[in-house]
């Protein structure tokens, strides 16, 4: 068998579907062994957008993305997709051609050590040396990709290796991998904290964002009263609109919420580790909040993070075995949680209905959430507006906001969006991008168009980067430096082949919305925020703030 095919055959036996990419002339063996496969080429405009496509991909199915590059420049425009999902958690492969190793007459043109450029962005990079070795490099890739943590893996397919024929036609297995579950000692120990505080509260991170352990999660609170909180990319493993939930943390310190965490002596902390952005800061104080780690592996030590305990394995089996050796406490104090939760709600829905224009980013967060359903989902860029959409907008459901708050990259957002229609073509689909995120990737509008998507996408246009003109204003320097131009954008999603569309009214806004999700084809919005209210509450109103007694 030749070397590229059984390198298509491995893939189809670990369920690929797309790949996502831009070949290039040493890839073409590979391609011309997908074109008779059952895995569908999906060609993108940049590298970058096929990564993170296939990163999404990976996220929402729990299955790996797998992404395709030529040498070189096509490969290293990979480094920053590996980066997201290595840091996201989501199960990612890439595979990246070469220049002949055994005999080459091009000398070192386009030739870059991409193997050692991915090791540190990757859990996994190698070069094929020889066909035969496919099958096996392929399985343990996908496995190393889909154990916790999930990330990124990396094979580079060189052009003479691909050629190569006589390979054994034989692949492995896939087998389902079974974590272990922390011993009873361990669970006692955290039973005895549980017990013991005064006021516990539960945190969700994004490791808890995996199939059983939001029915796990639910149950527990259910059944134990506590309330609890998340983190960005927690969001909706628990529905944000149960009665014990406090909101998810959009900053590490200073908001509303977090009267409630400093009042806290126990922080459950289920999935959450040091790569997402801190919801809070531990202290080594003798007094300080205690915190209790359970995730699938052991926590790491940092100046923000720091437990006293940790339950390591399976997740969902171990709050099952927590909830089922705990029992309700009489001693337990919530009343000032509750209060919390109802100041955080009012507090954060309070220009919800404002009618100022350019809109408030509160009332496109609040417009955009009336227009889907609990099941439909909204793909966030990197920018100011992440905040607001992490503070304002409830989530009812799993991976129903797509946002990165790890590596926290500018450019994911619509092709996020593309990859979770590609998943999900029965919901409604949204990406919110700034205006500057939405042009290191706005190429991949035709991709959407020539793949017949139905796709909303809402630009939040500052013509600025404004989130570090917000932070440039939190340090007390002048505005300098960040303010930029935009094309036309109505004009730029038509010349695509998109609709275009800019409401000059918060009512015009909402009108538009609705025909665009509940129409057909790809619909771009140019939609003119204000983010002048920025500094006023995330700074100086937070930072001011008096907590409720």
């Amino acid at each position: 068998m030749k070397a590229s095919d059984l390198f298509v055959k491995a893939l189809e036996n670990e369920g690929v579907e797309y790949i996502f990419g831009i070949p290039g002339e040493e890839n073409l063996d590979l391609l011309e062994s997908m074109r008779g496969s059952s895995i569908k080429l999906i060609l993108t405009r940049h590298e970058q957008g096929a990564g993170f496509m296939a990163a999404t991909y990976g996220r929402l199915t729990g299955k790996v993305g797998v992404c395709l590059a030529t040498l070189g420049p096509g490969a290293t425009n990979f480094v920053t997709s590996a980066a997201y999902a290595q840091l996201g958690g989501m199960p990612l492969m890439m595979i990246t051609g070469q220049k002949p190793i055994k005999k080459s007459k091009q000398g070192r043109f386009q030739i870059i050590d991409i193997v050692n450029l991915m090791k540190p962005v990757t859990k996994y990079a190698k070069q094929v040396v020889n066909g035969n070795n496919i099958p096996s490099m392929v399985r343990e890739a996908f496995k190393i990709a889909t154990t916790e943590r999930p990330g990124a893996v990396h094979i580079e397919l060189p052009e003479d290796i691909a050629a190569e024929e006589d390979c054994e036609d034989n692949v492995y297995p896939v087998q389902k991998f079974h974590y272990p579950t922390a011993d009873k000692s361990a669970v006692l120990s955290a039973v005895k904290m549980i017990e013991g505080a005064k006021r516990p509260l539960l945190l969700i991170g994004a490791g808890a964002n995996r199939s059983r352990i939001g029915e796990a999660l639910t149950n527990f609170v259910n059944e134990l009263g506590i309330p609890f909180f998340s983190t960005q990319m927690g969001k909706g493993v628990i529905n944000d609109g149960h009665k014990l939930c406090l909101g998810t943390a959009a900053l590490s310190q200073n908001d509303f919420i977090h009267c409630a965490i400093d009042r806290a002596d126990l922080i459950i902390n289920v999935g959450h580790d040091v790569i997402e952005k801190p919801p809070f800061f531990m202290e080594n104080e003798p007094d300080s909040t205690k915190v209790l780690h359970l995730n699938f592996f052991p926590s790491e030590v940092d100046d923000t993070y720091f437990p006293q305990l940790d339950i390591i394995g399976d997740i969902a089996s171990n709050i099952n075995a927590l909830a089922n050796a705990l029992t309700v406490q009489k001693d337990w104090d919530f009343d000032y949680y509750m209060r919390v939760i109802k100041e955080v709600r009012t507090r954060t829905s309070k220009y919800f209905e404002d009618t100022r224009f350019p809109i408030l980013p509160q009332r496109a967060v609040n417009t955009i959430r009336e227009q889907l359903a609990d099941e439909d989902i909204v793909t966030l860029d990197n920018g100011v507006y992440k905040i607001w959409f992490a503070r304002n907008y409830d989530c009812a459901l799993p991976n129903t906001m797509l946002l990165d708050n790890a590596l926290a990259t500018m450019g994911a957002g619509l092709p996020s969006a593309m990859a979770a229609k590609m998943v999900h073509p029965e919901k409604k689909v949204i990406a919110v991008c700034g205006d500057g995120g939405f042009m290191m990737n706005s190429q991949e509008m035709e991709t959407a168009v020539r793949l017949g998507l139905n796709l909303t996408v809402v630009i939040l246009n500052d013509n600025a980067y404004g989130m570090i003109k917000w932070k440039q204003s939190g340090m007390g320097f002048d505005n300098f430096g960040l303010d930029l131009g935009n094309p036309d954008f109505v004009k730029y999603a038509e010349a695509y082949g998109a609709h275009g569309h800019r409401p000059s009214s918060c009512e015009e806004f909402e009108k538009t919305l609705t025909e665009c999700v509940n129409g057909t084809g790809v619909h771009l919005i140019d939609l003119a925020v204000d983010y002048s209210l920025n500094h006023a509450i995330l700074n100086d109103l937070l930072d001011s703030k008096e907590c409720i007694i």
